[in-house]
């Protein structure tokens, strides 16, 4: 009896002790948890951007080091003052960074200026164009098949809200276009640069029918690339941002996503709704200045 009695007495205690050993281990675990979130936010950059409408603060994203790294950089040594936002176009963006903006005459074409680099693409999936976003700007998939960045220019996303039809029409488009760079990232391979100046010559004689031979061949090279990989598709969570706070989701996986808006999000508003030109240039200058201050 006093045996069992024992045995009862000490698996209780043992209980008690176990469940506070547990208890403690689950603290542990939540103040460990606790300290690498406040690390996270300790770590993470700010930066302001002054324009004539107000300020807007952004944080940039630690999961796209070298747009980060990069940005930091040119906003130290004062690059991006005195610039334009020349390129305006309201429920899309607004785009700047172009070093040829500064003092630049009215009227004057802008967009093709840069600090003579460009930067490799960190695309993120979990990375989306929501609005408030900061993004970099490039060179279309026809010169630069591996979408590399600008160097220097940059777009703050507006957009707009979405159906779920829009959505999923979308998802067909950005499924083609994926399609589209893996043929253009195909035929600009140094293995085909042969078969590339053939075409470019039987296009140039008007050699259609041998052209559409080459053609042909490459797209089936290209459908067999295409296969590994599978169709775009919205999570639902992205779909309810889209839905919600709107965006540009159409350039999803195309342009890095790089940061975002935490303050002054009004302010793109305001921007956006300046009067432009045919270029989409505001016929009023908005300069703007960037510092880090985080």
């Amino acid at each position: 009896m006093k045996n069992k009695l024992f045995i009862c007495v000490f698996i209780s205690i043992f209980g008690i002790i176990s469940c506070s050993f547990q208890n403690k281990q689950a603290d542990q675990t939540n103040l460990i948890k606790k300290k690498d979130s406040l690390n996270l936010l300790e770590n993470e950059r700010i930066v302001l951007i002054k324009t004539t409408y107000g300020n807007i603060k952004i944080k940039l994203y630690n999961e796209t080091p070298k747009h980060r790294d990069n940005f930091i950089k040119l906003a130290n040594e004062k690059f991006f003052d005195s610039l334009l936002f020349h390129r305006v176009i309201n429920n899309f963006m607004i785009q700047g960074g172009d070093p040829d903006s500064k003092n630049a005459t009215q009227g004057k074409m802008l967009g093709n200026g840069g600090p003579g680099y460009n930067i490799p693409a960190e695309f993120n999936r979990n990375l989306i164009h929501k609005k408030g976003v900061i993004a970099a700007a490039r060179e279309g998939d026809q010169v630069n098949p591996s979408k590399s960045s600008s160097g220097s220019q940059f777009y703050i996303v507006q957009g707009k809200t979405f159906s779920d039809q829009e959505l999923n029409d979308l998802e067909n488009r950005i499924t083609e276009g994926n399609k589209n760079s893996i043929f253009m990232s195909l035929i600009s391979k140094k293995e085909n640069k042969k078969t590339k100046q053939k075409m470019d010559s039987l296009n140039k004689t008007g050699n259609f029918p041998e052209l559409q031979k080459e053609i042909q061949q490459f797209e089936k090279l290209n459908e067999v690339e295409f296969n590994k990989t599978k169709p775009y598709k919205f999570t639902p969570e992205e779909k309810n941002i889209y839905k919600t706070i709107g965006g540009t989701p159409h350039l999803d996986g195309g342009y890095t996503v790089f940061g975002e808006v935490i303050e002054g999000i009004e302010i793109i508003d305001k921007i956006a709704l300046e009067p432009t030109d045919k270029n989409n240039r505001p016929l009023n200058n908005i300069k703007m200045a960037i510092t880090v201050i985080k």
